[in-house]
């Protein structure tokens, strides 16, 4: 699978051009006249978009053939690109926009939730009561702005794409919470039945006992192509942390398949 969206397209470019930079052994004071060491570290890091006289200007700096300029000038023209989340910046923190844009991008996605269902498999009703629920002083608008959000983010993802992409593991809790009504969350359930035709959901039930991924939800977003490496996203009260070290994504991985091993199909799962 390509990758898709400016984001990916940046982190791509960034990976590039550190490599190139690396095995021509310059540093970022080498190259300060084009690019300040804070801009570089945003390039090579896929933090923003990059102009393309700046990139040719740092492959040639490299020593890169002209087929490799012409061919990273033509991934900078991409890192420019509009993601559909644009159109909800206004209530999409800014640490999500790349979890967003990941998500859309990633050739698998594997996620764990322990006490509330993935935001990917919500009903509306359900999505509306979570934020409701756990917001603080949050007024109707941007209740319906976020839930909107959702939906959208549904689409993008789920919508025409191949089964299996996302695989799911929730904790029972998830399921066994009230969450708005109990028509919602009967609803709810039909919804995740409905869904598993195009998703692999699975349950982990409470008799699965202590498991090591005690500490909380997480996913890991794959990617075919070796330029874009795995991605591990990690969410804490105090922000996120997006991980894409193999070390780390591999002991995460480890932890999925053992949850996942230990899960059941949703439509196995007896409350």
């Amino acid at each position: 699978m390509p990758v898709e969206g400016p984001t990916l397209v940046r982190r791509q470019l960034g990976r590039r051009l550190r490599a190139l930079r690396e095995a021509a052994r310059k540093t970022a004071a080498d190259v300060e006249y084009v690019a300040s060491r804070s801009k570089l570290w945003r390039i090579e890091e896929g933090k923003s978009p990059v102009r393309v006289a700046d990139v040719k200007e740092l492959a040639r700096i490299y020593g890169a053939d002209d087929a490799t300029i012409d061919a990273l000038a033509a991934l900078a023209l991409g890192t420019t690109g509009r993601g559909w989340w644009e159109d909800f910046g206004d209530v999409l923190p800014h640490d999500l926009r790349l979890y967003v844009d990941l998500e859309a991008s990633a050739d698998e996605v594997k996620t764990f939730h322990p006490d509330v269902v993935d935001g990917l498999l919500q009903t509306s009703d359900y999505a509306r009561a979570v934020e409701i629920g756990s917001g603080l002083d949050v007024d109707e608008a941007t209740v319906d702005r976020v839930v909107a959000m959702r939906m959208q983010r549904q689409r993008v993802v789920l919508d025409g794409e191949r089964p299996g992409r996302v695989t799911a593991v929730l904790g029972a809790g998830a399921l066994a919470r009230q969450v708005g009504s109990r028509r919602i969350m009967a609803e709810q359930i039909r919804h995740l039945r409905r869904l598993s035709d195009r998703v692999e959901i699975r349950v982990l039930p409470w008799d699965a006992g202590a498991h090591p991924a005690m500490i909380g939800q997480f996913t890991i977003f794959e990617f075919e192509s070796p330029d874009d490496p795995s991605v591990l996203y990690l969410e804490t009260y105090v922000g996120a942390r997006y991980v894409d070290t193999a070390p780390q994504v591999d002991h995460q991985r480890s932890i999925f398949a053992t949850i996942h091993e230990r899960s059941t199909p949703l439509e196995e799962h007896a409350p």
